[in-house]
């Protein structure tokens, strides 16, 4: 069973800028495709953004899209979420999750990082 553990939320104002870290435990990092995963008080989770295994494709829901950019660190099985020009409606308590070899559900997840954007 995978472990992940995300860290880097905090309270930051409009327009500043954060970033979420995710590290995985075991020695398959490299080979899953990795997201991100945000869920607003009250409201349901929803996608953020994806990266491959590799690195090379990368997708982003539109209301992140020019302002987060999410990569990898294989060697060091970490996965990253910058968040830039954040905004109030950003707030919410931020997820990653790894994507399952055979289908295009997320299986295992963190246990997550609030980010609180003032106005």
């Amino acid at each position: 069973q995978v472990q992940l553990v995300e860290s880097g939320g905090g309270l930051v104002q409009a327009g500043g800028s954060l970033r979420l870290s995710c590290a995985a435990s075991g020695r398959t990092f490299s080979t899953y495709t990795m997201g991100w995963f945000r869920q607003a008080p009250g409201k349901e989770r929803e996608f953020v953004a994806r990266i491959s295994s590799s690195g090379t494709n990368r997708y982003y829901a539109d209301s992140v899209k020019g302002r987060f950019t999410i990569s990898r660190d294989n060697a060091k099985n970490t996965v990253y979420l910058q968040m830039n020009s954040l905004k109030p409606e950003d707030t919410a308590v931020y997820y990653c999750a790894r994507q399952s070899l055979f289908t295009n559900d997320y299986n295992q997840w963190g246990q997550g990082t609030r980010v609180t954007v003032s106005s």
